[in-house]
């Protein structure tokens, strides 16, 4: 399952709203076009947002001007790369990739545009693979922190739709579904846009994992039942002390979890931590559509003059988090201890 391709000139993109009804496939060599697809969550997810990104640099690189300087051709890049790390504000993924290409157009040794646009795609494959192999150190990191038979609750969506691998979250479900650790896997369905019931009832349904969907207000008292014997979630940016960002609905989890004294874990790559971020309260937290509340795809569920809140990421706080899984092992508490000795 490929969420995203390179093609050399273009980008493939599997358009994530039609799911999971219609598997459909777009391709531009627009760079504004990848923009548009991040901000409508065509692409989404922390860490494929930050390889869309780097993948529109180089396609924005492709549409300057041949015989431009260098340094015309560096200013105009740096503008596209604010209009890049603007696009969605709470994932850190994405200004981790716009940092990168930006040291790569810096310091790399080009002097014409396709020596610059040359450089910047290697620099995105190396993306790319290093999520790859951060997908599969997560999974099976995370898979030995589960025991025979367990039954799992997951929430948003965290498999090969959201990375350039095979996920984070999801990766550790499916990696203990391999190893028989895994029996069931319960997904919240995430308001408002439904990235549990539509996208990881997809991917689970691909993987043969056995799968019921929940209503974001039961997940609670189906911990209370004994029905849950762990909680793995994903995370768009970690704050220096162990909070995190994560899909609206995570802290409730997080809450109920520690009540009913079920593990809470969450799994990312390291490139989601925000050392500039000391806590969850230095974390911008994206506010949607308010039709994300009042509408569900065409249909009104609201009077129409209603008023509607809509973030879309909570703050967990460190000490309910039972371990961070990342690429470099598993972050137990403290966790602000953990986080500053695995390095950048």
């Amino acid at each position: 399952m490929q969420a995203l391709e390179w093609t050399g000139r273009s980008l493939r993109y599997l358009d994530q709203r039609q799911l999971p009804h219609s598997e459909c496939v777009l391709e531009t060599d627009d760079p504004r076009q990848v923009v548009e697809a991040i901000q409508s969550l065509a692409i989404r997810g922390a860490p494929l947002i930050g390889l869309a990104a780097s993948y529109a640099a180089v396609l924005a690189v492709l549409k300057l001007e041949p015989r431009g300087s260098r340094a015309q051709c560096a200013a105009l890049l740096e503008s596209f790369l604010e209009v890049l790390a603007a696009a969605r504000p709470t994932a850190v993924n994405l200004r981790f990739a716009v940092e990168r290409m930006r040291e790569r157009a810096r310091s790399g040794e080009w002097s014409t545009v396709p020596e610059l646009a040359a450089e910047l795609e290697r620099e995105a494959l190396a993306l790319h693979e290093e999520d790859r192999r951060a997908c599969d150190a997560i999974g099976r990191s995370g898979a030995a922190l589960l025991t025979e038979g367990s039954a799992v609750l997951t929430h948003c969506n965290t498999g090969a739709l959201a990375t350039g691998g095979d996920g984070t979250a999801l990766n550790v479900i499916r990696h203990g579904w391999q190893q028989g650790l895994v029996r069931h896997v319960f997904v919240g369905e995430t308001r408002p846009l439904f990235q549990g019931s539509r996208l990881t009832a997809w991917e689970l349904g691909k993987l043969s994992i056995p799968y019921t969907i929940v209503a974001d207000s039961a997940a609670a008292f189906l911990m209370a039942q004994d029905r849950v014997d762990v909680v793995i979630v994903g995370a768009d940016r970690i704050a220096a002390n162990g909070d995190v960002a994560n899909k609206i609905g995570t802290y409730s989890l997080a809450v109920s979890a520690g009540r009913s004294g079920i593990p809470f874990y969450v799994a990312a790559p390291v490139s989601t931590i925000d050392r500039r971020a000391r806590s969850g309260a230095d974390i911008p937290i994206e506010e949607r559509s308010a039709q994300e509340i009042t509408r569900i795809g065409s249909t009104s569920v609201a009077p129409p003059d209603a008023a509607a809140y809509s973030p879309a990421f909570d703050v967990t706080p460190a000490e309910l988090i039972w371990a961070i899984i990342t690429d470099r092992g598993v972050l137990t508490p403290p966790l602000a201890k953990a986080i500053a000795a695995v390095g950048d």
